[in-house]
């Protein structure tokens, strides 16, 4: 595989595809524990990396460790949407007056 006209060894390519998705998953967790009000860019969408092959032995434990964080990202974001949304009715619940709605309607004679 050539990345950048570097040629890379199979687990090496394997390492950089890992480090990625570990970078992509570390950004997340640092927005959900600590950095509501900043939130940086979205990274590019992730596609699976082609022409590596499968994965190397030795990397199965750390793409497992990667795979447990992702799934259990997965779910403080659902449970971060659903508290957000919560936020937002009660927000619109506590309003000191219903939204103002229309006493005449015009109509054509």
């Amino acid at each position: 595989m050539s990345v950048g006209g570097q040629t890379l060894t199979w687990s090496t390519a394997w390492e950089e595809a890992l480090t990625a998705l570990e970078l992509d998953v570390e950004a997340t967790e640092r927005i959900l524990d600590h950095d509501h009000d900043h939130v940086p860019t979205p990274p590019d969408p992730w596609a699976p990396p082609t022409g590596l092959g499968p994965l190397p032995a030795e990397l199965e434990e750390r793409a497992r460790a990667l795979l447990a964080r992702q799934v259990e990202l997965s779910r403080r974001v659902a449970e971060a949407a659903v508290l957000a949304r919560r936020h937002g009715q009660v927000a619109q619940a506590m309003r000191s007056k219903p939204p103002a709605a229309p006493v005449y309607l015009d109509t054509p004679c």
